[in-house]
């Protein structure tokens, strides 16, 4: 399932959900690369 979550202010990442972790954030992965962030 495709998520998209924000880094910072202005810098979206649109990937595939990993899990999403107790603060609230999730983790997408895009390739072989991990990001955390909050979901949009």
């Amino acid at each position: 399932m495709l998520k998209t979550i924000t880094l910072g202010s202005c810098v979206s990442v649109q990937g595939t959900f990993v899990r999403a972790l107790s603060c609230g954030k999730i983790l997408v992965r895009v390739g072989n690369r991990t990001f955390t962030g909050t979901p949009v």
